[in-house]
């Protein structure tokens, strides 16, 4: 039976948590908190710190007891060590889906569509594809990961779309950063798929120091779901809970 999309679901989202090799007992209370409190996880990237295996395998262990379905895309961490398909792979045994331009529907309700994003800036500050040909590869990174958004969620119906990144697509949540990072920390190239897709919200993580909220051009809300940002704001409770 499909489930009557007039129900609100408890969404939990949280990102940059740099699982280390000594973190053994770091997340357990998180992992309690979300099971008592969510209906479904969303981790947005910088899961490990160094992207090794043996990261992966430790935070696997500490979302072992994770009741709740949970999906994520990884950071630039993730991808340090050269291992990112191997964290995948550790993920993948508790059930954690990866997503990388892939999108899925939960409930037959909730349409969640994932991708890491990348860098570039924002608005006119936004680097252009001219000169020097590593100038062209970093700029058309930013640019893949805009299409592989917009052809995930163009192909997803559902009632209600969530998009997850590591990257900011907007400068709103970013802002408090220092303003000599910014064009690192994401990219307004990943924001036009989600106002012409209609997104109903977006998390992402990456900002340490940035801002928990804003919105885009079209008013879609974007939440900095960065663990280091929301410890700052409630050492309690260090995840993001909503209802859609």
């Amino acid at each position: 039976m499909a489930r009557d999309p007039s129900l609100k679901l408890r969404l939990a989202a949280v990102g940059d948590l740099h699982c280390r090799e000594h973190d053994q007992g770091r997340f357990r209370h998180m992992v309690k908190q979300i099971n008592d409190s969510a209906d479904i996880l969303f981790l947005c990237g910088d899961l490990t710190d160094h992207g090794s295996i043996a990261e992966a395998r430790v935070l696997v262990e500490e979302l072992s007891a994770l009741h709740v379905p949970c999906a994520a895309v990884l950071g630039n961490h993730d991808y340090e060590s050269g291992h990112a398909m191997e964290v995948i792979q550790e993920l993948a045994k508790i059930k954690i889906r990866c997503l990388d331009g892939e999108a899925f529907v939960f409930e037959k309700v909730l349409g969640v569509v994932g991708v890491k994003g990348f860098g570039g800036g924002f608005g006119r500050g936004s680097l252009q594809a001219f000169g020097e040909a590593q100038t062209k590869a970093f700029v058309q990174e930013a640019v893949n990961e805009s299409l592989k958004l917009e052809t995930a969620l163009g192909r997803l119906d559902a009632p209600k779309k969530v998009v997850l990144m590591h990257y900011a697509p907007v400068l709103g949540t970013i802002e408090s950063e220092p303003v000599e990072i910014r064009p690192f920390m994401g990219s307004s190239r990943l924001e036009r798929p989600v106002d012409d897709y209609g997104a109903d919200v977006v998390f992402h993580g990456h900002a340490h120091h940035g801002d928990p909220e804003s919105k885009t051009e079209r008013g879609v809300p974007v939440y900095n779901v960065a663990m280091p940002l929301l410890t700052r704001l409630n050492p309690e409770k260090r995840f993001f809970t909503m209802e859609l």
